[in-house]
Order: C-alpha cells, then structure tokens, then sequence
C-alpha cells in the first residue's frame, strides 16, 4: 500500500513565532518582512497560546471605524462577546489580537486528515504539537507538494486481490452499485462491466479504483440501466 505522507513528513519545522506581549506593529512587520501570513503565539515554556493571522491584523485595523453599540440601538447583544470584539480590535499586543481557537495534530496525523480538517474549519494551515509544544506548521502548500510528488511504487497485487479490494471499497459507499455493477481485473486493469444509473456513479467508481493500490487503469464497458429495471432499484 502506497505511504501516506504525514504531518512530520509535511511540516515546516522552524517556525517563526512570537511571545504574548510582542507589539501588534511588530507583529505586522515580521509577516510583512517573512513573507508569511500568520505566526503562532507561544508562552516562555514554548505552549502554543494562539495564532495572530493576517485576519486578525486586518480585523484589528477595521476596528477603527467600529460605532459603540449602546443597549438602546441593541438590547439583546452579548457584553462579553461586544467586549471580546473590543479587545482584539484595539488590543496592542499579539495576546489580545490572537485567535485562540487553534486547529492542532500531532506529528503522526495523516495527511488526509489534514486536508480534512482544513476543508471542514475553513483554515489555511494547523499547528503540528507534541505535549503542547510547538514542533511545525502544516499549510496548505505544504499538503500541495504532498499530492505532486512522486508516488511510491505498489508492490505487485493480483487480480483476485485488487478485486476483492475494488468490491470492498465499493460497499462502503451507499451511491456504489455493486448489484448491477460487476467487476472484473486484467493485468492490474479494473474493468466494470453491466448497468450504470447515473453517469456521477461511474466517475466516483472510476475514481475509487484509480485509487486502490496496484490499479493500472481503468475502463468503464457498463450500460444504460433499461427502462424495465429502474422500479427494482
């Protein structure tokens, strides 16, 4: 089976970071100067506080055109979350600008879960941790070089192994037909033979195959389900 990269093989290793009290102007310089678009905040123990992203430095300099919000224009508005809004728009330092609700793995964490939690958060990068502590930063370039780099050979897998793997890989997924779908393989080549109900189906099962260890290749030899099927499906 194919390695799947994880976040030690990912990770930049030295990462730029900054203490508590580092001044917001700093911190701007040095992502400026970097090249970079966030910095972790890290205590003198070296435990990740929070991150300071070039959101939250946006977020801070917007903030001055923010309009006090007294209870009569909205009685229903949270004191402690309009008093968050204050601090981390006027704050001075990197600890009162900094989103503390840091995405975090361990240095063991496959690559696809990473790209995972990026796509579900809605992030651009996680902090790779051990115990607390900082060891890198996985970023979306990062998962990039991954996907591009030249895969590692598969051993040799038979026909009947890549099948039986195809079939398997098949029921996990409730959209995969495999009662008008048959599956046959030829020299390391998946070949589906049958009905198809929808053209969406065959590009999923083409796809699943092409990542079963040992597929060479794939040919898609199904049919049109007939009309007098389709009240049995």
């Amino acid at each position: 089976m194919a390695h799947v990269p994880t976040a030690r093989d990912l990770m930049t290793p030295d990462v730029v970071s900054v203490p508590p009290d580092t001044a917001v102007v700093a911190v701007a310089r040095l992502l400026a100067e970097r090249g970079i678009s966030a910095v972790p905040v890290l205590d003198k123990a070296g435990t990740v506080l929070g991150l300071v992203t070039e959101a939250d430095l946006i977020r801070r300099l917007a903030g001055a055109e923010d309009q006090p919000t007294g209870w009569f224009r909205n009685p229903f508005a949270d004191p402690a979350e309009q008093a968050n809004r204050y601090a981390r728009t006027h704050g001075a330092t990197a600890a009162d600008i900094m989103t503390t609700e840091v995405v975090t793995v361990e240095e063991t964490a496959p690559a696809t879960h990473i790209a995972h939690l990026m796509e579900e958060r809605g992030i651009r990068r996680v902090l790779v941790v051990q115990d607390g502590k900082l060891r890198g930063l996985v970023s979306r370039a990062d998962l990039l070089r991954a996907l591009v780099a030249p895969p590692v050979e598969a051993a040799e897998l038979s026909d009947d192994r890549i099948r039986r793997a195809v079939l398997a890989t098949m029921r996990k997924e409730p959209w995969a037909d495999t009662f008008y779908t048959l599956v046959e393989v030829k020299g390391g080549v998946v070949e589906f033979h049958g009905f198809r109900t929808a053209e969406a189906v065959q590009r999923g099962l083409r796809v699943m195959a092409e990542n079963v260890p040992g597929v060479k290749g794939v040919i898609d030899l199904t049919e049109p389900l007939p009309p007098y099927l389709y009240p049995a499906v």
